[in-house]
This record gives C-alpha cells, sequence and structure tokens, in this order.
C-alpha cells in the first residue's frame, strides 16, 4: 500500500472511514424480500447481523430479551450498574437527569459501586427465563475475577471487550489474563476485540475465539482520539481484519472466525459498508441508543466515560427517535438513514445483486469520500 510521507522522519499509510467509500452496484439487482441477513457463529444462528454493544444505555435485561425476541442479540454489560445495583433503573435515572458540569465525576462516583456476582447470575437468569440466547461481557481486566460467576448463571455466548484488547498484554504488577488458556477451557463461543489491525487480530484469532470486534475509538460516546490520541479509521480496520481472517482460515485448515465492526456505526449506510468490507456482523451502541425502548431514555455512554483515572468518553445526547422494532425494521419517515436499519441492508444487498451477507463481503467498493450536509 502506497504510504504517505509526513514529514522526513516519519511516513504512514492513508486510512479509510465509512465515510470514505461508497459500494458500487453490479450487473444484477434483486428483490430485497429474496435477500437473507442472517448469519450464525458457532451452534448459534440470528435473523439479523446485529449485536446490541454491552452499554448501560443501550441493553439492560428487559431490552436484551426484547433484541432477543427480534433476531438479535443482546449483550449485558456484567461490569455496568445492573450488577451493582438491585434499583439500576433507579441509578439510570439519576444519570439521566444529570448536570453537564458534573456529569463525568458523579457518574465515576455511580460505577465504584463494587460487581456483586449474585446480580450477575440473577441478570443473566432473567434473560434465559424468556428463552431468547444469554450473553454476557466482561472487560479483560474483570474477566479472571467474575468469569466463574458468568459461567455458573450459564451464557450462550461470552464477550470479552475492552477499548483495545490483545493476546500479549504485558504488566509488571499483574498476571495477566491468558486468553488462549481461558477460551479453551470455556465451553462457549467467545468473542474478543477490539482489534484494529492485522496483526492484532490475528493473533486473537490464534487464541481460539469464535469472534474478533473491530474497533477503536470510534464510538459517538468516545473521546477516546482526543484524549489518547489513538484512532482507526474503521473502513480500513475492518478490511484488515478481515483479511487475517482469510489467512488464519489458511494457517488453521479452514477454522472460520467472524468479524464483527464495532464503533463509527451510526447510520444504515455504514453498517452496509461495514459488511461490504468484511464484516459478518456488526455490534451497535448509539444507534440503538436512539430507540425509545433503550435504557439510556435518549442518552448514551460507555465504560470509558467513566473511567476512574483517564475518562475517554461522554454522556452524549443522541436523542429518541422510534421503538427499538420500528428503528430496527421499520417503517421509518426519516430519510437520514437513522430508522429502518435492517430494511436499509436488505434494499442495499438487493440492490447490488448479492443474496446473503458473505457473498456481500464480495461487493465492488470505491473511495468516495463524503459528507453530510
Amino acid at each position: 500500500m502506497t504510504e504517505i510521507e509526513i514529514g522526513r522522519g516519519k511516513r504512514a499509510r492513508r486510512a479509510y472511514s465509512f465515510d470514505d467509500i461508497a459500494v458500487v452496484p453490479s450487473r444484477r439487482t434483486r428483490d430485497p424480500q429474496d435477500v437473507s441477513i442472517s448469519w450464525t457463529i458457532d451452534a448459534l444462528t440470528f435473523e439479523i447481523p446485529v449485536l446490541a454493544a454491552p452499554m448501560d444505555s443501550v441493553v439492560s435485561p428487559a431490552t436484551a430479551i426484547a433484541i432477543g425476541r427480534l433476531g438479535g442479540l443482546g449483550v449485558l454489560d456484567l461490569e455496568g450498574l445492573w450488577t451493582r445495583y438491585e434499583d439500576a433503573e433507579h441509578q439510570l435515572a439519576r444519570i439521566h437527569e444529570l448536570d453537564p458540569s458534573h456529569a463525568t465525576a458523579e457518574m465515576q462516583r455511580l460505577y465504584a459501586e463494587p460487581i456483586k456476582p449474585e446480580l450477575i447470575s440473577a441478570r443473566l437468569a432473567e434473560i434465559r427465563a424468556a428463552g431468547v440466547p444469554v450473553a454476557g461481557a466482561l472487560s479483560p481486566q474483570r474477566t479472571q475475577e467474575h468469569h466463574q460467576a458468568v459461567i455458573d448463571a450459564g451464557v450462550d455466548l461470552f464477550v470479552i471487550r475492552g477499548t483495545t484488547v490483545s493476546a500479549e498484554h504485558v504488566s509488571k504488577s499483574t498476571e495477566p489474563l491468558n486468553l488462549k488458556k481461558f477460551i479453551y477451557e470455556l465451553d462457549v463461543p467467545v468473542i474478543v476485540g477490539g482489534a484494529a489491525t492485522y496483526t492484532a487480530a490475528l493473533h486473537l484469532m490464534r487464541t481460539g475465539a469464535a469472534g474478533v470486534l473491530v474497533g477503536f475509538g470510534g464510538g459517538a460516546a468516545s473521546t477516546t482520539r482526543l484524549s489518547l490520541g489513538i484512532h482507526a479509521p474503521m473502513a480500513t480496520a475492518v478490511s484488515d481484519v478481515a483479511a487475517a481472517r482469510r489467512d488464519y482460515m489458511d494457517e488453521s485448515g479452514g477454522r472460520y472466525v467472524h468479524v464483527i465492526a464495532d464503533g463509527g456505526l451510526g447510520t444504515s449506510g455504514d453498517i452496509v459498508k461495514a459488511v461490504a468490507m468484511g464484516a459478518d456482523a456488526v455490534m451497535l451502541g448509539s444507534a440503538l441508543a436512539q430507540s425509545t425502548d433503550a435504557p439510556g431514555k435518549g442518552w448514551h455512554w460507555g465504560a470509558e466515560a467513566h473511567h476512574g483515572e483517564l475518562p475517554r468518553g461522554e454522556r452524549v445526547r443522541v436523542g429518541q427517535l422510534a421503538p427499538l422494532e420500528q428503528l430496527l425494521f421499520g417503517p421509518s419517515h426519516l430519510a437520514d438513514g437513522q430508522v429502518n436499519l435492517m430494511g436499509a441492508l436488505r434494499r442495499s444487498m438487493a440492490t447490488t445483486g448479492y443474496s446473503d451477507l458473505k457473498e456481500f463481503q464480495r461487493v465492488e467498493v470505491v473511495v468516495a469520500p463524503y459528507r453530510s450536509r
């Protein structure tokens, strides 16, 4: 790939965001109803390629159940308010009303409450009782401490999610999580991330992960680029990780690891382009936080917003657009790609002539920078 000279002492390759690319129609078209957008990971099959992000503003036990009934997967944050407080809804209501000038400090205080293993069990049991797939997420730092409670409670899929997750964490003070050993001993598929480069993703795939989350600091509530100077434009990141998947398939004798775009997915067009670049599914945060069913009630934030030492996110106002089912399946009364997300994915695939997600990963794309009005 051509490198750009930034100065005499540093060169860099050009990277692209979803806004920088566009999908190109082919010689064939289809009817949208003839398109399949289902996906399968391990023994689990989902009608839509959507995972709801493990964020308190997006997923509660109730919304995890609702998303499961709509054909997707809700991932509960097992370090969130639901596993720290019996009265989590009351704590959420307090966050909704926080003065912006004090929001970060107050959220740091609320999230300082210890995680309670019995609440992990109770929340996961509530989701399981509804008869939908159960998924929970912990950060790498908390996985060793609380994974047994997760195993005992029972999940169908486990997510290890952080701002970035590596297979080679080095620490002088603590024993790092041995991902390969942990995944081998766990009896459910594990999705790990975020990763943003070919090499990092390849190493995560070699741990035995069933899926890799792609993204770093690109979410609507993230300030990672401002605070740490780190950012991974998503079109390039997804393509790089998809290339790692291809090479790992050759290396492993055919083992397929799912690529899940996680971040920078604010519109249906972004979802379309994530799949076009090689993603099997998408993890949505702000896009689902805008539903009237979301626990954030029009506000959105992630774990980075209440980090005890260096917050790298904010509580942001995203508004409320429509009920969850309408947000996913329409009808839409907006023309900006924020409602009827799955209908738009189907129509884009049909317009370009592809019948399923894996086929659509081969669609032609062009570099065509676009900025909304």
